[in-house]
């Protein structure tokens, strides 16, 4: 067996994973990105052919890391958004230039960002990546955390890390390694993931409606296409997939409405079950757990990714500070990083469960009320900045890359 000493192991090669890693290496660490699928990444878990909304926070996080000015070219910007119930009058709006910004957020497929991510992560000198990988262990040693990975049946390492981090998704195992819980709230639902064409120019609107089945957003994609994220029970999605494009497009137009117009070009489905899945901690001896792996969030707001950016736009600003020579899974800094986080990550979680639950279908006089509040909401202008500045992620305590600032 082979035996090795590094700073961070990062179990899960993932958007989350890799953007850590070239964080931690701008902070000037050593880091290991420990990866099931194969080195190329296009296939790992987060990198397929949902698209993703990114938040300003997210942007100026990617800027800081010099990646932007690549992105830029692949993204579509969101202009504004509008907010509404089926059946029901009342709705929200909120635009870009309302709030002084260019854009509300901006769209990417998660397989380009992903190419992006592995490309700068293979170029990394201070990134090590073993890909494919699987990590069949983790246990304490004197100082470190001892990983053991296999990359094929004749090829076991064992690396020792001063710190270990979980970013392997949801139903993480190394977050299991650790000893650390998760508790889980099945939402009973299913997204269906599609991209359409509107007759209609989108013009940079993102759209989410509330109705009987479930929520489903549309978000403005690149080449006037528009990705679909529709929620409906599992029996209602089965019956969805199973439609021809024709049946299933009539559906959707039906639950949307014709605000672009007639829909057509109906690309591939996918189907994803949904539950909140939440760490019982975020950190543990010489561990971090980190995105999915931590918060796993229903896609209603969109929020889940950006959330876990932050998360490492957080880490790395705290390892940073702490020097080139500091340990950086000592516990001290942990509990720094960790009494950072829990106040967003609170307010996120709550936020996105409470809109799941809170335009659930239920029984007079709720629909009305929330009708009326929508109506409300959208003619007060300071509440609406709020929500925007929390949509955004520029609300609260903000790490250095979000401020636009380096992280040393």
């Amino acid at each position: 067996m082979n035996h090795r000493a590094r700073e961070v192991v990062i179990a899960g090669g993932g958007m989350v994973g890799a953007s850590l890693a070239l964080a931690l290496a701008e902070a000037g660490r050593s880091v290991t990105v420990i990866e099931h699928q194969p080195a190329g990444g296009e296939r790992a878990p987060s990198f397929d052919d949902r698209s993703t909304a990114l938040s300003n926070a997210s942007q100026r996080i990617l800027a800081g890391l010099g990646l932007w000015d690549e992105i830029a070219a692949e993204v579509t910007p969101i202009k504004a958004i509008h907010v509404s119930e089926r059946g029901r009058l009342g709705m929200t709006r909120i635009h870009a230039e309302d709030e002084g910004v260019p854009a509300l957020g901006y769209t990417i497929i998660n397989r380009v960002l992903g190419r992006i991510l592995w490309a700068r992560l293979k170029a990394c000198e201070h990134v090590e990546l073993l890909a494919p990988a699987q990590v069949v262990s983790v246990a304490g040693a004197q100082g470190a955390s001892r990983v053991v990975c296999v990359q094929r049946a004749d090829d076991m390492q064992e690396l020792q890390a001063r710190l270990v981090v979980a970013a392997d998704g949801a139903r993480s195992t190394v977050r299991d390694m650790l000893g650390v819980g998760s508790r889980s709230h099945d939402y009973g639902q299913t997204a269906i993931i599609a991209n359409l064409l509107p007759r209609r120019a989108h013009q940079g609107w993102a759209w989410e409606r509330f109705t009987p089945e479930g929520p489903m957003a549309l978000l403005p994609m690149a080449g006037q296409r528009c990705g679909l994220v529709w929620t409906v029970a599992p029996t209602l999605a089965e019956r969805l997939l199973a439609m021809d494009d024709e049946a299933f497009t009539a559906a959707f137009q039906q639950a949307f409405g014709h605000r672009l117009g007639r829909f057509s070009r109906l690309g591939a489905r996918a189907a994803y079950p949904l539950a909140l899945t939440r760490a019982t901690a975020i950190t543990a001896e010489r561990a971090v757990i980190l995105g999915a792996a931590a918060n796993s969030l229903h896609p209603v707001a969109g929020q889940g990714f950006n959330l876990g950016l932050r998360d490492v736009a957080a880490l790395a600003e705290v390892l940073a500070d702490a020097g080139p020579g500091a340990d950086p899974g000592d516990a001290a800094l942990l509990a720094r990083y960790a009494q950072w986080r829990r106040g967003d990550q609170l307010k996120v979680v709550a936020f996105t469960d409470g809109l799941v639950r809170g335009f659930a279908p239920t029984r007079f006089p709720m629909p009305a009320l929330r009708s009326a509040g929508m109506l409300l909401f959208d003619v007060a202008p300071g509440a609406k900045a709020l929500l925007a500045r929390h949509s955004m992620g520029l609300a609260g305590r903000l790490p250095r890359l979000v401020r636009g600032l380096g992280l040393r």
